[in-house]
């Protein structure tokens, strides 16, 4: 039995290792081709033999990119924040009332998530043009909310179904607090890991989108990274150290982020799913 104890343990031991290394390969390529020079031909798994900062500093000093971080990050607050404020006030309503209405609006909600994007392109477009939005970070906000909102709801909603009893509210509610002070001063709180979760995935989905900026900022002097990174390709020649160390750059605010929010990550999952 010890045997067998040990032999399982140094089998689950290989099989992560395994698994680790394998996840930081691309991570060690990713870095490798960002600190060559664009000269060097070696294969990607092999370290560069000239290591150069002079990537980041060319990206940094001769690129749209520093403009674009502080649009995708203007992008990506507004949206998240528009999102988390009206899925929190709709996910309470549609949690706690028991009448087929709120059935019903929950299951339009989730209509959303099967519905893909582009069939409302056009009219989306023409919409933004109407309005006057068109090459500004609003039309991106206005879009990102109502692509997300859905995923909030659903995720706020079987989760405050879930994991947050309604005996709590009964009892502030008791205590003399009104329906809006409970919800905020007892429900809010205890929304934080899937609130968390929500904060996550929504902002890597607006930070990492190129689609949407493409359309609606085309013609306007403002980018969000994707767009500038795509800058460095060209039609006949493509500049990959570039392209890397933009990269790296990128993924420093959303990696940030998940070191902020990891520990509501699996909490929200493990509390929203089981709804």
């Amino acid at each position: 039995m010890k045997t067998t104890g040990l032999r399982n343990r140094a089998g689950a031991n290989i099989t992560a290792y395994g698994s680790t290394l394998i996840f930081l390969l691309p991570v060690y390529v990713l870095i490798n081709l960002s600190i060559r020079p664009a000269d060097d031909l070696t294969p990607p798994v092999i370290p560069s033999s000239r290591p150069t900062l002079d990537n980041f500093i060319n990206v940094w000093t001769n690129s749209s990119l520093p403009g674009s971080i502080f649009t995708s990050l203007t992008v990506t607050t507004l949206s998240c924040l528009t999102v988390l404020v009206l899925g929190t006030m709709a996910s309470y309503p549609l949690a706690r009332s028991t009448s087929r209405l709120s059935t019903s609006t929950f299951y339009i909600f989730m209509i959303g998530l099967l519905l893909p994007f582009q069939l409302a392109l056009i009219p989306l477009y023409v919409q933004m043009r109407d309005l006057g939005l068109l090459g500004t970070v609003w039309a991106l906000v206005i879009v990102y909310s109502g692509v997300q909102l859905p995923f909030t709801v659903f995720l706020v909603t079987t989760f405050l179904r879930s994991s947050v009893p309604l005996e709590y509210e009964e009892a502030a509610q008791i205590d003399g607090c009104g329906p809006f002070l409970a919800f905020w001063h007892v429900v809010v709180p205890l929304l934080r890991p899937a609130l968390g979760t929500c904060v996550i995935l929504n902002s890597v989905g607006v930070w990492n989108d190129f689609f949407t900026p493409l359309i609606y900022l085309a013609g306007s002097g403002q980018v969000t990274i994707p767009m500038a990174i795509y800058q460095f390709v060209g039609q006949y020649t493509t500049n990959w150290p570039l392209i890397f160390a933009s990269l790296l750059i990128s993924m420093v605010p959303v990696l940030t982020l998940y070191l902020i929010f990891q520990r509501y990550v699996i909490q929200g999952f493990a509390g929203g799913l089981k709804g």
